[in-house]
């Protein structure tokens, strides 16, 4: 699964063929068949593979130890600092890009996952107003919106080839804006 997920997050879903699929996975396209009953079956696991995996890491950290805005900082900089044998950009923003507008399954697993990301970000940042580290004034659901299109635009950025430079300076600038 992981081999499928690596192989749609490199070249999205239309470009991803079943030869793809069996050279990442190792399996022949009978067997690939006998256990995905489609492509797009296969593409529906892996995407929901990858975001219980990219959440849970991220959920961890928003309710482990630190100020909200120590958590934020860290949400933004592991965008800055991708792990370097990760493809660029994000599966998830890259699907929602490719797949959203025209299929109403993707589309709604990827409406359950913004959810849930939201829902964690908003209930971070009202903490932190509640604690004074957030400017009172800020709304804590549209300060999570903003932080979760910065993330998605950050990760657009990398897969087009901006450096590390410029995603630090918008991480910064998000960062200002709580």
């Amino acid at each position: 699964m992981d081999a499928a997920m690596r192989a749609f997050w490199i070249a999205g879903y239309e470009a991803t063929s079943t030869q793809d699929l069996c050279d990442a996975t190792g399996l022949g396209r009978s067997s690939i068949y006998n256990t995905f009953t489609s492509k797009h079956d296969l593409f529906e696991r892996a995407l929901r593979r990858y975001m219980a995996t990219k959440n849970a890491a991220t959920f961890a950290m928003l309710d482990g130890d630190g100020s909200t805005k120590e958590k934020m900082r860290e949400i933004l900089w592991r965008v800055v600092h991708a792990p370097e044998d990760d493809p660029l950009g994000c599966l998830v923003v890259n699907s929602t890009i490719e797949l959203a507008p025209r299929d109403p399954e993707v589309a709604a697993a990827l409406r359950d996952d913004q959810e849930l990301r939201l829902s964690a970000l908003t209930a971070v940042l009202e903490s932190g107003r509640r604690a004074g580290e957030i400017d009172k004034t800020k709304d804590a659901r549209e300060l999570a919106h903003f932080i979760n299109a910065t993330i998605a635009g950050m990760r657009v950025a990398a897969r087009g080839g901006v450096g590390q430079d410029a995603l630090e300076a918008i991480a910064a600038t998000a960062l200002n804006a709580l």
